[in-house]
Formats: C-alpha cells, sequence, structure tokens
C-alpha cells in the first residue's frame, strides 16, 4: 500500500509540473485531491488493514494529501502571477495621459432664471420671501379679493385637500400672489418682496402650459407709490433680463386683486413677431400681470390704503427662459432629457 502511495505522488507531481492554465490545475485537483481520487481510496480501506499497517498507511496518505494540496496552491499562485506578469507586458500605460474628467452638474434652467430673476430684483432694493406650498382658502383666494363666489376662481382648477371647511380649506396653492396675502399681512411698509413659488393647476398640458409650474410674484407697499413706479420697476427688470433691444407691450388687463390692472408682453422670440403657436399667432407673449394693489387687498392685512399704496405683479417663470432661449415647448425643461438641459 506504501508502495502505491509513492506511484500516485511520482504521477501526481509529473502531472502537475504539465500543467499552464487554471483549468487543467483544476482537473487535475479533483483527479488526485477530490472524493474519487485514489488517495481518498487508500484512506476509506484502512479498516481492512492490520493496526501496524494502518497507521503507516494512513499517516504517509495523509502526509501526500497535505502535500499535494500545498504543491496545488504554490502552482496556482505561479500561474496567477504568470498571467499577470503576461498582461502587464501586453498593455502600455502613458502616465502623461489626462485623467478621464467625472462628469459634473448643474443648476436646472428654472433654478437659474429663479436665481436670477431675484438678483435683478435684489439689486433694486426688494427682498426674498417664500410661502407654503399648501396654503389655506382664505390667502389664496379670500385676501386677494376673490371670495367663494367670485367667477375668477373658474379660471384656477385647483387641487383641493380635503381637510377643513370654508376659509381654512388647504389647497395646493395656485398662483404665488398668496405669500404677497401673508407678507401684507405679517410685514409693516415700507415693503419690496421678491417672492419665487411652485403654484399648481388641475388642468391639462401643452405648449405654454403645465399642471406644476412656477410664479415669481413682487410687492412693493410705501407711501406716495404710484403706477409709474411699477412701470419703471418692470421695464428695468425686461431691460436686464432680456436685452435691451427685445419690444415690450404694457396694456391694461383685469386681475381681481389689483386696480387699476395691467400686463406686459415680449415679442415672440420664435416667430419676431410674425405669428406661430408658441404666441398663437399674436406675435407676443403675455410675461407678467401687474396693478396697483387693491385697497381691500391692502385693509385685510392690515394696512391702511389711504396713508400707503401699493403695486404688485406676477409672472409665470418659465416662459421666460423660453423667450430668451428661442424654446417652443414649456415641457423640455422637465422631460429631463440631458441633450436639452446641457444647453444651459
Amino acid at each position: 500500500m506504501l508502495e502505491k502511495i509513492d506511484e500516485i505522488k511520482a504521477e501526481a507531481l509529473k502531472r502537475l509540473d504539465g500543467i499552464d492554465d487554471a483549468r487543467d490545475l483544476e482537473s487535475w485537483r479533483v483527479h488526485y485531491l477530490g472524493k474519487k481520487s485514489p488517495l481518498t481510496r487508500i484512506l476509506r480501506s484502512l479498516s481492512a488493514l492490520s493496526m501496524k499497517e494502518r497507521k503507516a498507511v494512513g499517516a504517509a496518505a495523509n502526509q501526500l494529501k497535505s502535500f499535494l494540496e500545498n504543491s496545488a496552491g504554490e502552482k496556482g499562485q505561479a500561474l496567477r502571477d504568470a498571467r499577470l506578469t503576461s498582461e502587464a507586458a501586453r498593455e502600455t500605460i502613458d502616465i502623461s495621459l489626462p485623467g478621464r474628467p467625472y462628469p459634473v452638474g448643474h443648476l436646472h434652467p428654472i433654478t437659474q432664471a429663479i436665481e436670477e430673476i431675484c438678483d435683478i430684483f435684489v439689486s433694486m432694493g426688494f427682498q426674498v420671501a417664500e410661502g407654503p406650498d399648501v396654503e389655506l382658502d382664505y390667502y389664496n383666494f379670500e385676501a386677494l379679493n376673490i371670495p367663494a363666489e367670485h367667477p375668477a376662481r373658474d379660471s384656477m382648477s385647483t387641487f383641493w385637500i380635503d381637510s377643513g371647511k370654508g376659509k381654512k380649506q388647504p389647497l395646493l396653492r395656485t398662483h404665488g400672489t398668496a405669500i404677497s396675502a401673508r407678507v401684507v399681512e405679517k410685514m409693516n411698509p415700507p415693503i419690496r418682496t421678491i417672492e419665487p413659488a411652485r403654484v399648481y393647476r388641475y388642468e391639462a398640458t401643452d405648449a405654454t402650459h403645465l399642471n406644476i409650474y412656477h410664479n415669481m410674484d413682487g410687492l412693493a407697499v410705501d407711501k406716495g407709490i404710484t403706477m409709474a413706479d411699477l412701470k419703471g420697476v418692470l421695464y428695468e427688470f425686461v431691460r436686464r433680463y432680456f436685452g435691451e433691444k427685445r419690444k415690450v407691450r404694457f396694456r391694461t388687463d383685469y386681475f381681481p386683486f389689483v386696480e387699476p390692472g395691467a400686463e406686459i408682453a415680449i415679442d415672440c422670440i420664435v416667430c419676431k413677431g410674425s405669428g406661430c403657436r408658441l404666441c398663437g399667432n399674436s406675435g407676443w407673449i403675455e410675461i407678467l400681470g401687474c396693478g396697483m394693489t387693491h385697497p381691500e387687498v391692502l385693509r385685510r392685512g392690515g394696512i391702511d390704503p389711504e396713508e400707503y399704496t401699493s403695486f404688485a405683479f406676477g409672472m409665470g417663470l418659465e416662459r421666460l427662459p423660453m423667450l430668451r432661449y428661442g424654446i417652443d415647448d414649456m415641457r423640455l425643461f422637465y422631460g429631463n432629457d440631458l441633450r436639452f438641459l446641457r444647453q444651459f
């Protein structure tokens, strides 16, 4: 039996020397060290031997098993080292080659527009004010001269929240002017605020309408404020955001919380005023509504309209970068297409 063990050792080492890849090494290991290997069969047959032979054969077999396992490990390491050396020889690394740059993100174009517009108004003496997205009926409508029976509510299809009643009924705010109602109530004149707000409307989407978009509202309350101040502030804003060559249209309009009311429109950058899908074939796109704050709005906020006057304005923010860059569909801002967003 000891002679058989010596034969297995000689044969195993001879075959091990000729192995040059990991697959053949695994086959060798299974053949000489597996459950059906000659060495395993010898260990299982020890019970048939005498006590003296059992000790000698068992010791020799276990010693050979340990030796072959170590030999297989050394051979495997040698094969791995040879493979790495071969791969390194084939590869040429140019250490002077610049590394691959990591992609760096940037602010969304709407966020960029919000920050730029706020900076323009801050430079004119305004301060940024914010309010909750989930608003009360009172601040969204009642405080702005839009009671429950007012027809102006029909133009604001609203997401209502099933909690509370009447003036305390919560909703997703439909316009940023709700912040102005809170500002009038909480701040003392003189007041000059610019108010970015995400707003919500339950309506169909198209090239110029979304059900979630942004407003930028502004409010000024002080003694002696006139329509001329309003027009001067807004013309300065248009000049600085769109450039001095853009045409501006200023004409009267109706809004429940201002009296008198007006609107400002910019000539369409896509069609240059000739008419297209974006501007509804009018050549103009309205960018904001404005006017002198209604006395009742001031009075509800605790400000005496006999002593103070005020102007207010509100704009759909997405339309501003659309007009600036010639974008003909508002939905592109929220389509998550990196080919579009990387341009800004």
